[in-house]
């Protein structure tokens, strides 16, 4: 989706042409934008109308102070054209969003800044040298924190207490968080009375046949972990597979518990674009990338779904229902 056809409600990206008989201005800063999600993603929209709204905050204007040229790439065809299309531009800073497009544009530039978000682990992607001192023309907002294996398994308990084990599906590709998450799940799951296990799943007919092992035992939950491939665009398809089977599950993203599944506990995205914006002011006004570490998560979303629970037979505790950031009734 090219900047001309992205609604004026999210920030006004159209462009503003010049009056008739003006003379020429001096070039605006520009800020290019990619994000790796469908232009027509919800949660994606989410963050966007944040980054915008963020720099609203900070006193940028699009096409009044500064110029803002945006692309949604939901694959990686379109990631790669549309990093091309946008380094050519050379814009002043490029902020991206997803791992996979944010690789796709340091395949471009070694020297354009550019502050990312929604990444695993940019060290050993690659993007960053080290998270205190990036060193090279990237920083940005990674989506890890320690504290997620932990919480996943304990929300999970305390969201259907009969459960005895749980199942924790992940996809091993390059990048993945698995390998943060797996020691912090296996350590909660022994403190909560869950016997935790690895499942590999890379596809959706692995997932099911995942789903069809697990499915009719009632003492059996599911976590499924971050993943590109089972990410935000799949939640309905993921979510109405779990509810087939009638598995008591927890996902890593909040637009799977909107979208019908039992309970999500994740990171707020859409937080780490606002403070992406931040650092998109900071670098416009002449900071480098270099010097900006790169941030852990501040912000979490518990978000639980009370048809859900229904349509599974469990009642949720007021003092969990009290902590949710969002109820879906």
């Amino acid at each position: 989706m090219r900047r001309r056809d992205f609604l004026a409600g999210v920030g006004g990206a159209a462009a503003w042409p010049l009056a008739a008989g003006a003379q020429p201005a001096a070039r605006m800063p520009q800020i290019a934008v990619l994000m790796g999600l469908p232009a027509r993603d919800p949660e994606g929209q989410r963050w966007i109308r944040t980054f915008i709204q963020g720099l609203r905050d900070l006193g940028w204007r699009n096409g009044t102070n500064v110029n803002i040229e945006l692309r949604w790439a939901p694959n990686i065809e379109q990631m790669r054209g549309f990093a091309q299309e946008l380094v050519a531009l050379q814009p002043d800073v490029i902020q991206v969003a997803t791992g996979l497009a944010t690789a796709e544009v340091l395949r471009k530039t070694s020297t354009i800044p550019l502050v990312f978000t929604v990444v695993n682990d940019p060290v050993a992607l690659g993007f960053v040298q080290d998270l205190s001192r990036p060193g090279g023309n990237a920083t940005g907002f990674t989506n890890i924190d320690p504290s997620l294996g932990q919480k996943w398994l304990e929300v999970l308990k305390e969201t259907a207490p009969r459960l005895t084990r749980a199942k924790v599906m992940f996809n091993p590709v390059p990048g993945s968080q698995f390998k943060y998450r797996w020691p912090q799940i296996e350590a909660a799951g022994a403190a909560l009375g869950l016997a935790a296990e690895a499942v590999e799943v890379r596809n959706l007919a692995e997932f099911e046949k995942a789903l069809d092992a697990i499915g009719h035992d009632p003492q059996t939950g599911l976590v499924i972990t971050p993943d590109q491939y089972f990410n935000l665009t799949r939640a309905p398809v993921i979510t109405a597979l779990v509810s087939r089977y009638r598995v008591a599950a927890i996902y890593p993203y909040r637009d799977f518990a909107t979208a019908g599944g039992l309970v999500s506990y994740s990171v707020d995205l859409a937080d780490l674009q606002r403070r992406a914006a931040g650092y998109v002011n900071r670098i416009l006004k002449g900071e480098k990338p270099a010097d900006l570490p790169v941030q852990a998560p501040a912000k979490f979303d518990l978000v639980i779904n009370l048809k859900t629970a229904k349509t599974l037979g469990l009642t949720i505790a007021p003092a969990l229902r009290a902590r949710a950031d969002e109820v879906v009734e």
